[in-house]
C-alpha cells in the first residue's frame, strides 16, 4: 500500500556546538562512558530524523522504550544517548556514552533551549502563541498573513504548515516536540525571521512540547467539547491550556470572551490581559460587547466576511477576512489585537489593511472553496468538533441560496464521546446528511459510521441521511444529490493529504476528490493546484 512520507524535521544550518561535558554538568544525574572531547550539534527524539553529531533522547513510549533504538542511533552518527535509568540499561550495548536524567521528556524543553540557544533570555523572533479548541490554526495563519502585509519576515508553526521566511513545509503535529520546536526557532532566527505565529495545543502544554519557550503574546480563542481521549473531562482539558497564560510562558495575553471559558482565562491569567468580543456569536453577547475590543459583523458574502473592529481611544477599522463566517471575523479580530499587543503600531496595521482592502491570508482547509463558478458550491473544512460544525454550517447556510449538504466522518481511536454531538449538530444544520469515513485508524469504520447515523437519526428521525463508504464514493454521491445554488460542506479532512487506515498514511486529498466529482457530474471545477500525492 502506498504511504505518504513524513515531512522533514527542520534545523538551523549552522547550529551551536557544545561540549558533552558541559551538557552533563547542567543536566545529568549520572554519566556512563567517556564524554571528554565530544561535541554535539543538536538533539532529537527520533532516530529517523537523527543527524551525525546529535544526541538521541530516548524516552519511554506507549509500547516500547526509545532506548531500544540506541544502536540504530549510533549507526546514524549519534554522539550520545540521553535517557532515564531504564533506558540506560537497555542502551548500554550501543557503544555510546549515556547521560542519565530522571525524566527526559520533562527536561526536553530546557535541554533543547540550551542546545539551540532559544531560551527566554536568548535573542529570538517575536513569538505569538495561540491556544483554544477551535480557531487557533486560523488565528495563526491570519497572524502570519498580517505580518506579511506589514512587510515583516515571518514564520509560522501550525497544524497545517510550517513557514520559514517564505519556505513552506507540511506539518507533522499541531505543535512539534520540544526538540523540533527549538530547532525550528533557531532556524528562523538564522534566516532573520522577525516574528513567528505558533499554534499551541493543550497536548503541547501537557507533554512539554513548548517548555523553555517564552511567548511575547499568548492568545485564547474558545473552549468546546474535544480531546476527551486525552483528558478525563472538560475541566482537565481546560486546565491543560491555562499554563500558557502564566509568567513562565508568556508576557501578555489577548483573550476572546466569546465562550464562557474566556472570562475564566481572564480571571486566572497571571499576565496582563486585553479582551476581544464578537457579540454576534458570543455565548453572552452583552459580555462580548463590553470587551476592550469589539468585532462587529458588517456583511457575509461568499468571498469572505466584512467586519469592523473598535477599541480603546475610539480606534476603528473596517476590513474583510477572506473566509466565510462570523467566527472567522472573530479570529481575525483576535489576530489584529495580538499584533497590536506585540508592539506593531495601530497606524501601521490599519494602513496595510486599507491599502490591500482585506486581510491577505491562506488558511489551508478552513472552509476552503474548491468548486467552480457554476454548480454546487463545495467547501472543504478541517473542523472536527460539534462547535466547529455548528459555526461552519451556519456560515455556509447564510451564503447559500439553496440546500446545504453536510458530508463528514469521525476519527477512529480518538474522543468517541463527541460523536453523537457531531452527528446531531451536522443533521440539525443541514438539509441532507452524508456519513462516510475519516481516519478509522484501528477502529472498524462501519462501527464508527453506525454510531454517527444513529446519533443523527435520534436528533432528526425524518432527515435525509445517506451512509456511503469509502469517501471517494461519498463525495460522488454528495455531488449527485445537489445542484445549482446548493452547497456541500465536507468537514474533517481539510488540508490533510492522507487518511490513517490501520496505522498506514494512505495518500488522499478531499480537495482533489471534490474536484474530480464535480467534473464527473458535468460541472466546471478549478485546475488542481494542490501539491498532494494522490493515488488513483
Amino acid at each position: 500500500m502506498t504511504t505518504t512520507s513524513l515531512p522533514p524535521v527542520l534545523r538551523p544550518a549552522h547550529p551551536p556546538r557544545h561540549a558533552l561535558t558541559e551538557l552533563a554538568d547542567r543536566f545529568a544525574r549520572e554519566v556512563r562512558g567517556e564524554l571528554d572531547g565530544i561535541e554535539l550539534s543538536g538533539i532529537t527524539l527520533a532516530t529517523a530524523d537523527l543527524r551525525p553529531g546529535e544526541a538521541f533522547v530516548a524516552i519511554q513510549g506507549v509500547n516500547r522504550h526509545g532506548a531500544e533504538f540506541a544502536r540504530t542511533a549510533a549507526d546514524q552518527g549519534a554522539v550520545a544517548i540521553i535517557t532515564d535509568d531504564a533506558g540506560a540499561d537497555v542502551a548500554s550495548g550501543a557503544g555510546l556514552p549515556i547521560i542519565v536524567v530522571d525524566e527526559p521528556r520533562a527536561i526536553l524543553g530546557a535541554l533543547s533551549a540550551w542546545v539551540y540557544g532559544t531560551g527566554a533570555g536568548d535573542p529570538l523572533p517575536l513569538l505569538f502563541g495561540t491556544t483554544g479548541t477551535n480557531g487557533k490554526t486560523s488565528v495563526s495563519h491570519l497572524l502570519q498573513g498580517l505580518l506579511d502585509q506589514l512587510g515583516v519576515v515571518s514564520g509560522l508553526s501550525s497544524t497545517a504548515e510550517r513557514h520559514i521566511a517564505g519556505e513552506v513545509i507540511v506539518s507533522r503535529l499541531t505543535t512539534p516536540e520540544a526538540s523540533e520546536m527549538h530547532a525550528l526557532l533557531a532556524l528562523m532566527r538564522e534566516r532573520d525571521v522577525e516574528a513567528v505565529a505558533v499554534e499551541v495545543s493543550a497536548q503541547a502544554l501537557s507533554r512539554h512540547r513548548v517548555d523553555g519557550i517564552m511567548f511575547d503574546v499568548a492568545g485564547f480563542t474558545n473552549l468546546s467539547h474535544d480531546h476527551l481521549d486525552d483528558y478525563a473531562d472538560m475541566t482537565e482539558y481546560f486546565e491543560a491550556k491555562l499554563p500558557l497564560f502564566t509568567p513562565e510562558r508568556s508576557r501578555r495575553a489577548v483573550v476572546s470572551v466569546d465562550s464562557a471559558s474566556g472570562a475564566v482565562v481572564v480571571e486566572r491569567a497571571g499576565v496582563p490581559v486585553v479582551t476581544v468580543g464578537t457579540p454576534a456569536i458570543a455565548a453572552d453577547p452583552d459580555a462580548a460587547s463590553r470587551a476592550d475590543w469589539v468585532v462587529l459583523i458588517d456583511e457575509e458574502r461568499p468571498s469572505g466576511t466584512a467586519f469592523t473592529i473598535t477599541g480603546p481611544g475610539g480606534r476603528t477599522l473596517s476590513t474583510l477576512v477572506p473566509v466565510i463566517g462570523p467566527h472567522m471575523a472573530a479570529n481575525a479580530g483576535l489576530a489584529i489585537v495580538m499584533l497590536l499587543e506585540g508592539g506593531y503600531g495601530w497606524d501601521r496595521i490599519t494602513a496595510a489593511l486599507q491599502r490591500d482592502g482585506q486581510l491577505i491570508a491562506h488558511l489551508p482547509g478552513r472552509t476552503q472553496f474548491v468548486s467552480g463558478e457554476r454548480g454546487p458550491a463545495v467547501y472543504v473544512d478541517f473542523g472536527h468538533s460539534p462547535d466547529a460544525f455548528e459555526k461552519t454550517l451556519a456560515a455556509v447556510r447564510r451564503v447559500t441560496p439553496g440546500r446545504v449538504l453536510m458530508l463528514f466522518g469521525a476519527d477512529g481511536d480518538r474522543d468517541a464521546t463527541k460523536r453523537f454531538d457531531m452527528a446531531r449538530t451536522a443533521v440539525e444544520g443541514s438539509d441532507i446528511l452524508v456519513v462516510t469515513d475519516h481516519h478509522p485508524r484501528f477502529e472498524d469504520p462501519a462501527a464508527i459510521r453506525a454510531t454517527l447515523v444513529e446519533g443523527a437519526r435520534r436528533a432528526r428521525p425524518d432527515a435525509e441521511i445517506h451512509e456511503v463508504s469509502p469517501p471517494e464514493d461519498a463525495i460522488v454521491a454528495a455531488v449527485g444529490l445537489v445542484g445549482e445554488g446548493d452547497a456541500i460542506l465536507w468537514a474533517g479532512p481539510g488540508h490533510q493529504d492522507y487518511r490513517d487506515i490501520r496505522g498506514v498514511r494512505t495518500p488522499y486529498s478531499a480537495r482533489e476528490l471534490a474536484r474530480r466529482a464535480l467534473i464527473a457530474a458535468g460541472w466546471p471545477a478549478p485546475d488542481s493546484h494542490w501539491p498532494v500525492p494522490y493515488a488513483d
